[in-house]
């Protein structure tokens, strides 16, 4: 029971990646098909996120009353609808109707299993866990360059949403498995913090702006990758820059692998200091004044491999730092806050490469790997003054 369910919720991540980065992947072709400036994906990614903002907050209501096996059914058929709904758009401004369930499917799914692995599953679970995530995310740009090599951006979408209905089939059939755990789950759900008192927490404060920062700079990775080598590398074909898509997703994906392995050795904080290293050090590479594509795109590969731990360690971290009774409403904050860097920031980039330059880039993401760990650092001081009174 325990192996089989355990299956099942890394495929709920593999369906939560899938999604997120194919606007990115598919967006050098769309924009033209719809006659829209580059900047504009920014503007549908401010509305899919802002729809998963408002599903983070009320979390934690809803994980109080609901067991997470359903918010799990709900929310992948949430998705399949945004999903097949940009597929049949035929003009930009249909883009922003489906955009409320293809953000609305991600928020609650994302904090009601992080929540529910945080505080039943070690760290090694955690990290594994998103680097499923990172799965369906490297999964989704190749089948859009495939569907651009073979048809149009449009079945990119349409046999991603295909494949989101198989999950979602398996998740329907594995409901009994989920009986063993709930029992425990739910009778605790009731004792949950709510999220005016979680704020008041030493901390939280500091981890929500961290996070903010981090997944700012993700957000624009998904979402300008492809963007970047079409701007500034030349000879690519459209499929070949649309599959650049996949490799900041390749490169969380391995980060989280490595992480999966030794997070239960070197503990959270430590993963998230050798993370943030390693990020700096990708900035680094796409930095440099070189122009063939290889160095870059090995760039963005460690990139995503020093971000790869972050995202599940500070999720993870959350009972032990904040306390059990606060870890859900703690959880669907740093959820919430992930979501406004996620939908603000990748929008201002692309307002400032359409004023400057698309070659800004790594310089813009070097502001918030900056501001991550400054953050997170004062965090640990903050709790290590905590622990002595």
């Amino acid at each position: 029971m325990y192996s089989l369910l355990l299956t099942v919720i890394y495929l709920i991540f593999i369906s939560l990646g899938l999604p997120d980065s194919l606007l990115g992947s598919g967006w050098p072709t769309m924009r033209v098909a719809f006659g829209v400036p580059s900047s504009y994906a920014g503007y549908v990614a401010m509305a899919i996120s802002f729809m998963t903002i408002i599903s983070a907050l009320i979390s934690p209501r809803i994980i109080r009353r609901f067991h997470t096996k359903w918010i799990v059914i709900v929310s992948i058929m949430l998705t399949v609808v945004g999903l097949l709904g940009f597929s049949f758009s035929t003009s930009y401004g249909m883009l922003y109707l489906f955009a409320v369930p293809y953000g609305l499917g991600a928020g609650s799914i994302d904090a009601s299993v992080n929540h529910y692995v945080a505080n039943y599953y070690s760290g090694s679970v955690m990290n594994f866990l998103h680097c499923f995530y990172g799965v369906g995310a490297v999964i989704s740009p190749n089948i859009m360059a495939l569907a651009l090599s073979k048809a149009k951006w449009n079945e990119g979408y349409r046999w991603t949403a295909y494949i989101q209905l198989g999950i979602l089939l398996i998740c329907i059939l594995s409901l009994p498995l989920w009986k063993k755990n709930g029992g425990s789950v739910e009778a605790e759900e009731e004792e949950q913090a709510g999220i005016r008192e979680a704020l008041k927490v030493p901390g939280v404060a500091l981890t929500l702006i961290a996070f903010f920062a981090y997944c700012s700079g993700e957000a624009t990775c998904f979402l300008w990758t492809s963007s970047y080598f079409a701007g500034t590398k030349e000879g690519l074909s459209a499929g070949t820059i649309a599959s650049f898509g996949s490799l900041i997703f390749g490169g969380l994906m391995f980060g989280r692998v490595i992480s999966g392995f030794t997070s239960n050795k070197l503990g959270d904080r430590l993963l998230i200091r050798v993370g943030n290293a390693v990020e700096l050090v990708g900035i680094i590479m796409v930095m440099l004044p070189i122009k063939h594509y290889l160095p870059a795109a090995i760039g963005f590969v460690v990139i995503g491999t020093g971000m790869g731990p972050v995202y599940p360690a500070v999720q993870h971290m959350a009972p032990a730092n904040f306390g059990k009774r606060n870890s859900a409403a703690v959880i669907g904050l740093q959820m919430a806050s992930a979501y406004v860097g996620s939908t603000f920031m990748p929008m201002v980039f692309g307002i400032l490469q359409e004023h400057i330059g698309i070659s800004i880039m790594p310089f813009y993401l070097l502001i918030f790997i900056v501001v991550n760990t400054v953050l997170l650092e004062r965090t640990y001081i903050v709790l290590k003054r905590e622990e002595h009174r």
